[in-house]
């Protein structure tokens, strides 16, 4: 099924129906029948397009990781550029937490939209886990790598116990309707990535 000129293809509009009602309503909620009314499509393109409603879970779960690794990194040029030079490495942690608010205003404190997905299916060999891990390990080594830079003599260690910080303050801002459990938690990772690198250490220079 083509899309008509100026509006966007099936799979599309399956995909931007998905992202609005699994966020909003949770996933197991929200059944077929409801997903292509909302995209205005019929039944039989989502088989088409993506073989099964657990399978569109997935390709909007990857198309959100894509678009977060995308804005992250656009944060770290913006940064970079403000800095004169490289981002240094609390600018690469902070950006982290910045993201976070702002996500977490524009979608009304409910929380990690992975770890949201991850209670709705609770086997641990489902696809999703696999999907939420990687982004968890991506986001831990972009951390490690900023405290690496730091000196940090153990930055797998700390890039642990930031992401800890980092989910504690997610949970916190979606109980609490506020973001200051985020800027808490920012704060709490500043100051132990500072106090992660040994006296008179020399951090190496952002890359």
């Amino acid at each position: 099924m083509r899309g008509t000129p100026g509006r966007p293809l099936p799979a599309e509009r399956l995909l931007e129906a998905a992202a609005a009602l699994f966020d909003r309503e949770g996933i197991r909620a929200v059944g077929v029948d409801r997903l292509v009314a909302e995209a205005d499509v019929a039944r039989a393109s989502l088989y088409q397009n993506f073989g099964s409603k657990d399978a569109l879970v997935l390709a909007w779960l990857t198309k959100q990781d894509e678009l977060d690794r995308a804005t992250y990194d656009r944060a770290l040029r913006a940064a970079a550029r403000s800095a004169g030079g490289p981002a240094d490495p609390a600018a690469r942690v902070r950006a982290f937490f910045d993201l976070a608010v702002t996500s977490t205003r524009r979608r009304h404190y409910r929380g990690c939209l992975y770890v949201n997905a991850l209670t709705e299916f609770p086997d641990d060999d489902h696809s999703v886990h696999l999907l939420v891990g990687e982004h968890r390990r991506w986001m831990r080594e972009e951390i490690a790598d900023a405290a690496a830079m730091a000196g940090a003599a153990d930055p797998a260690e700390v890039a642990r116990s930031i992401q800890l910080l980092y989910d504690g303050g997610l949970v916190g801002a979606k109980t609490a309707r506020s973001v200051e459990p985020i800027r808490l938690a920012e704060r709490l990772a500043i100051g132990l990535l500072d106090a992660a690198v040994p006296s008179g250490s020399t951090a190496s220079a952002p890359v």
